[in-house]
């Protein structure tokens, strides 16, 4: 069949498209703040064996979990994949990411023929698990922190399973999670409506044909781009601090990159062995975190679909901190994304220094559960709002001021404050830039931010995950650090509570002020080449005080 390269690109514009009106269908009609404001999901839509045709991308590390899962489904399922079926999935140890992201996949059908997979995952305010909201700090295995779902279908041949809805949703706690969870299962139901009007106006040879098509121009791209960056073997390294059961405890996350003509190989075998807390990865976490910031130093017009990935090869061997061995608690795995990100730009900075950035802002962040005072119902709240820190500077250009850690990359948006203060019994005090948060540098890191929050009831539980707490990230090239994460709790007798980030704190009262403070990303550069105007500007914006553009900047 010829191949009409003008259809090709209306493909990859069409599939563009569906994905995403999937995801405005998501935010429209679910309830969690976690998912219908600060958008922790993703859609797609795949082919029939599996492969990304495209995906809307709320949340970057949710990105690419959602094809290793439907390849799974198809080798457990087999033959016995029917039109009207409906698959649920959250497994860790069946090529899940994270427990409390569930997925819904519907297979889509067309003149009786398998032709793709809609699917779309979300983060639920809670899934099971010894604590409301899912993280448990001191969880050591799966079952200690949630559900486990392999793939199961909720609908057969169009049929409501009701006796499996009712076995998995009697173990979630709120309400809301199903509600959340058919509004995925109706997203779900759009693409595949999209997609199958899709296919009968082209015809399936054509569909089947411009799809390989558009797969090989999208590897064509990726392998232009692997070739940009010169060959040889590069290495670099981070760390995780603290399981959440040994102080002090460090693990060190280490790569061995190797780039061969139009190949790269991402190898983390020497990366530390998996630990007896929570604070371990999934493979398909860290497949995720590589391919995310990798992308971030290729040219960001490649479409997203499987012929984007093939060049990229993973070696994370079982066992280790980023593939955990069953039955290891997971739930932080998403968290390691950071100094997976480090790790990476550490080594190819020396190859390609103008396409690598500045250490971003690592995770330290609050989840809020409790009994609302004044509809006494239960609620999940993971504060967006301070945990957001600025990203690291790269060559040309400043960091994004208040974007989040890089496994979000802009995709978690902040909380309405409104929203906040109906959804939570809290008040929000003070929400604003943190000055001199940007690392210094002749391309300033993007800044943090300062956060302060009225806790305004009774017995509320706090969990703090992250640990960004204990190193600030790093500048480049000369370029400076930031500042430190911080979380810290006053009550109203004056007690003071500095949690540490792997932490479960029950029973805070009435009138406690918490206040956080997230760090901005590392700077690239000499601070002392930063063109003067710029800081002037920024001293007169607020964000740079006098005193350091006289000490870093030199310039008074």
């Amino acid at each position: 069949m010829n191949i009409d390269k003008i259809l090709v690109s209306i493909f990859q514009r069409a599939f563009k498209s569906m994905t995403d009106e999937m995801s405005i269908s998501l935010t429209k009609t679910t309830r969690s703040p976690i998912l219908c404001e600060a958008k922790d999901f993703v859609t797609g839509l795949y082919d029939a064996k599996g492969q990304m045709l495209e995906q809307t991308e709320n949340l970057p590390i949710l990105s690419f979990s959602l094809g290793p899962v439907c390849k799974e489904i198809l080798r457990q399922y087999g033959n016995e994949i029917h039109e009207g079926d409906v698959i649920i999935h959250n497994d860790v140890f069946s090529m899940g990411n994270q427990n409390n992201d569930v997925a819904i996949f519907k297979p889509i059908f067309f003149e009786n023929n398998l032709v793709g997979w809609s699917a779309a995952k979300g983060h639920q305010a809670d899934i099971g698990g010894a604590v409301q909201g899912g993280y448990n700090p001191n969880a050591t295995e799966v079952w200690q922190e949630a559900i486990r779902i392999p793939a199961v279908k909720l609908y057969e041949k169009g049929k409501f399973r009701k006796d499996v809805w009712n076995l998995i949703f009697a173990n979630i706690r709120l309400q809301m999670v199903q509600e959340d969870i058919k509004a995925q299962i109706g997203a779900c139901t759009l693409g595949e409506r999209r997609l199958q009007t899709f296919v009968g106006k082209y015809g399936l040879e054509i569909f089947e044909a411009h799809k390989q098509a558009l797969f090989d121009s999208t590897e064509k791209m990726m392998r232009a781009e692997i070739k940009a960056i010169p060959d040889g073997v590069y290495t670099g390294g981070s760390m995780v601090y603290y399981d959440g059961k040994h102080k002090g405890s460090k693990f060190p996350i280490k790569t061995k990159i190797t780039v061969e003509n139009e190949n790269i190989i991402f190898d983390f075998s020497k990366s530390s062995p998996q630990t007896k807390g929570f604070v371990n990865g999934t493979y398909t976490s860290t497949c995720s975190a590589i391919t995310l910031t990798f992308l971030q130093m290729v040219n960001p017009n490649i479409p997203h679909n499987e012929g984007m990935i093939k060049p990229l090869k993973y070696i994370v061997p079982e066992g280790t901190i980023l593939h955990a061995s069953y039955p290891a608690a997971t739930t932080f795995g998403n968290h390691l994304c950071p100094q997976v990100a480090d790790a990476i730009f550490k080594a190819l900075g020396p190859a390609i220094p103008e396409k690598v950035t500045a250490g971003w802002n690592h995770l330290l962040c609050s989840l809020f559960t409790g009994s609302h005072p004044r509809t006494g119902k239960k609620y999940v709240d993971i504060c967006f709002l301070g945990m957001k820190g600025g990203s690291g500077a790269l060559k040309g250009d400043d960091g994004y001021d208040h974007i989040g850690m890089i496994d979000a990359s802009g995709g978690v948006l902040d909380q309405d404050y409104e929203m906040y203060e109906q959804q939570t019994p809290h008040m929000i005090l003070q929400h604003e830039y943190l000055c001199d948060s940007g690392g210094a540098g002749q391309w300033r890191g993007g800044l943090g931010t300062e956060t302060k929050i009225l806790l305004k009831s009774d017995n509320t539980t706090m969990v703090v995950f992250g640990d960004g707490d204990v190193e600030p990230n790093y500048g480049l090239f000369g370029g400076k650090g930031s500042v430190l994460n911080k979380i810290e709790l006053k009550y109203r007798n004056g007690k003071k509570v500095i949690p540490k980030s792997k932490d479960i704190i029950h029973g805070i009262p009435d009138l406690t002020l918490y206040s956080q403070i997230a760090g901005g990303g590392g700077g690239y550069g000499n601070p002392k080449k930063r063109a003067k105007e710029k800081v002037l500007q920024d001293v007169k914006n607020g964000v740079v005080s006098k005193k350091a553009a006289e000490k870093l900047y030199g310039v008074k």
